[in-house]
């Protein structure tokens, strides 16, 4: 099993999920994760190709393409690729943080049931309690001023 996700590059909240079989490329899963009101799309190299530019230019027309260059054969990245690389994966990184709440601290990194639903089932909840649990702060303020 594979949880793919979108997350909001400033607050950190999910906006999106999905849930596959672990044989599925996760660049597959983009469009299920987009909901078009992108301003910019952050990925790992492996997001790259004139075919996934094309899908995001429909999904969400006004996102810009922010994946990291990738190195061919007989043709490294230079350090100004490498520094502008390392500069969207620290963006990037805020996708990467509710997946340290759900493997390390709350135990998902293995799954409980058999099945993609019921798992699957399992994952939205977690997401969902993991949004509350981040923005549930402001949340318990004072209702009235005093």
């Amino acid at each position: 099993m594979k949880l793919h996700i979108g997350a909001d590059s400033q607050t950190g909240l999910v906006h999106s999920a999905s849930v596959t079989a672990a044989n599925v490329h996760d660049s597959h899963e983009v469009p299920n994760l987009l909901h078009g009101e992108e301003t910019r799309f952050y990925g790992d190299s492996a997001y790259r190709g004139k075919q996934q530019r094309e899908r995001l230019k429909e999904i969400a027309p006004k996102a810009k393409d922010f994946t990291n260059k990738r190195a061919y054969r007989n043709c490294p990245l230079t350090d100004a690729d490498k520094e502008t690389n390392r500069r969207k994966s620290s963006v990037r990184s805020k996708v990467e943080h509710p997946f340290l709440t759900l493997k390390r601290l709350w135990g998902f990194a293995k799954v409980r049931y058999r099945g993609l639903a019921k798992n699957a089932n399992r994952a939205f909840a977690m997401l969902a309690m993991l949004n509350i649990n981040k923005w549930g702060q402001p949340l318990v303020g004072e209702v009235r001023p005093a």
